[in-house]
């Protein structure tokens, strides 16, 4: 299985509901480095799994629409607590979206067999999520 990644990062500001989330129950600010990897089994006819380019070039699309807000004040997280994992399915469902629509190459959405999303918190805490890309 051949695979290729790109990576970037975003800056939010966000508060959580639940005791379980201790002094993070108020506003406060994290930034994320996020990692997206995808799958395919071959080669395309350029020898490349995915336009790295375009590819990067769609996760920082992704991003900016994050980037520099209050997740708080966002219609598409209300009553959500947006924690990392969230966030991690998130970026995996638009970037999902992005590989149908033909942003990233016109075959990748055929050939992509699988994604991993990896947002990192600090160098010692992350969380992913990952699929199959049907």
């Amino acid at each position: 299985m051949y695979s290729v990644s790109v990576s970037d990062h975003f800056m939010i500001a966000h508060s959580f509901k639940g005791d379980v989330f201790g002094p993070a129950q108020r506003l406060h600010g994290a930034t994320y480095g996020v990692e997206v990897e995808v799958k395919r089994a071959r080669l395309d006819a350029n020898g490349i799994v995915i336009d790295i380019g375009a590819f990067r070039d769609v996760l920082r699309e992704i991003l900016a629409a994050l980037d520099f807000r209050n997740l708080d004040e966002e219609a598409r997280f209300a009553g959500v607590n947006t924690t990392t994992e969230v966030l991690s399915r998130h970026v995996f469902d638009a970037m999902q979206a992005r590989i149908q629509a033909g942003d990233v190459g016109a075959d990748a959405a055929a050939a992509l067999v699988s994604m991993r999303v990896v947002l990192r918190e600090s160098p010692v805490a992350y969380a992913a999520y990952e699929a199959p890309l049907a």
